[in-house]
């Protein structure tokens, strides 16, 4: 009987192994590879879904693994999320929370499902404290006026 070249992950050692052999076939951008491509990434999102520790990470943690992993500084943020330096800061700093967009802009760049992002957290901005999580868009407002019409 002929072993297969793959199987389901089971061990941290084969995970790593398979992203590193996926990391390289997606290099050689040959269309060759598709079906291996394929299946590798389906047996690594396999072992993401059953070991994922982005469930345990809020998701500015979560923003800071995802930058760490991929050597990336806030600087980066600013380009990738088409933010102000200013902002990234106000984020990774728990001041202001994610926006629909910035949480569409993360999940695509890290290929990371939007749920991950879109978690209730708390913010240490005074201003915006009164807000029960981030869900909320961290803008002033003046919640005891009203409209007349």
């Amino acid at each position: 009987m002929e072993t297969l070249k793959y199987t389901i992950i089971k061990t941290e050692e084969y995970y790593t192994k398979y992203c590193s052999i996926l990391e390289k076939l997606l290099l050689k951008e040959d269309s060759v590879f598709e079906d291996e491509i394929e299946l590798l990434t389906l047996l690594i999102e396999k072992w993401d879904n059953e070991h994922n520790t982005f469930n345990e990470l809020n998701p500015v943690e979560l923003i800071k693994s995802l930058m760490e992993e991929n050597n990336l500084k806030a600087v980066d943020l600013v380009k990738i999320l088409g933010l102000s330096k200013g902002t990234i800061s106000k984020i990774l700093n728990y001041h202001k929370g994610l926006s629909k967009e910035t949480i569409r802009r993360l999940s695509e760049h890290f290929k990371v499902s939007q749920e991950a992002f879109n978690r209730p957290y708390e913010l240490v901005n005074e201003v915006n404290r009164h807000f029960r999580d981030a869900n909320l868009m961290n803008t002033k407002k003046d919640l005891g006026s009203t409209i007349a019409m």
